[in-house]
């Protein structure tokens, strides 16, 4: 057994049974858990999908909302034991992987389509 295989191993052990089914585009609700002192919580952080990278557990997602006119982006791992669930709120129509090119748009022009099933 080499090494290659030992570090597959060990990697499929720490992905989520469940992983929520969702794209870039789509507006979602994160529950992540927040540690203070000795306290936890969850806290919902939502908005738009701007992109998924990397594969198996190293897979991660950013999410950017608009919170009192300034733009906040966050990034989570996907199989991170710190994210308590993804809800879907909208599935989006987007024709591309990555939307950066949200981050220069302001109001109207920021919005992405609803994606009608």
């Amino acid at each position: 057994m080499n090494a290659n295989e030992i570090i597959k191993n060990i990697e499929a052990q720490q992905l989520k049974a469940e992983v929520d089914d969702f794209r870039v585009g789509d507006t979602v609700k994160v529950y992540a858990k927040i540690r203070e002192g000795n306290r936890e919580r969850i806290q919902v952080f939502e908005g738009t999908v701007l992109k998924r990278q990397g594969g198996s557990n190293r897979e991660t997602f950013t999410v950017r909302k608009l919170s009192n006119g300034v733009g906040v982006e966050k990034t989570w791992p996907l199989h991170s034991p710190n994210v308590e669930k993804i809800e879907v709120v909208r599935r989006g129509k987007v024709r591309r992987a990555k939307l950066n090119y949200l981050r220069d748009r302001v109001g109207k022009s920021a919005k992405v389509k609803e994606l009608v099933r």
